[in-house]
């Protein structure tokens, strides 16, 4: 018997996971040039944001939506590569 496949792309991932990764990724100041909304612009912070996220079904969908680009696009890791023995 096979297990079920969850069509759902973002099961399992929270909402602060996203915001943290987004930030990590692109900055407060570039999140809130991708996602133009006052929690990324003004004074913003990880608790604030998911307040109005949480009851803003359209400002979580364009989250959502840049989370799911970031993860399907990863920038190339500018670390430097291990030395090899």
């Amino acid at each position: 018997m096979s297990t079920p496949s969850n069509p759902n792309p973002l099961h399992g991932i929270t909402l602060q996971h996203m915001i943290e990764h987004l930030v990590e990724r692109y900055g407060w100041d570039g999140l809130g040039d991708r996602i133009t909304i006052r929690c990324f612009t003004h004074d913003p912070s990880v608790p604030s944001s998911l307040k109005f996220l949480r009851k803003t079904p359209w400002a979580r969908a364009k989250v959502e939506s840049l989370y799911m680009h970031s993860v399907a696009h990863p920038r190339k890791s500018q670390t430097t590569p291990s030395p090899q023995s």
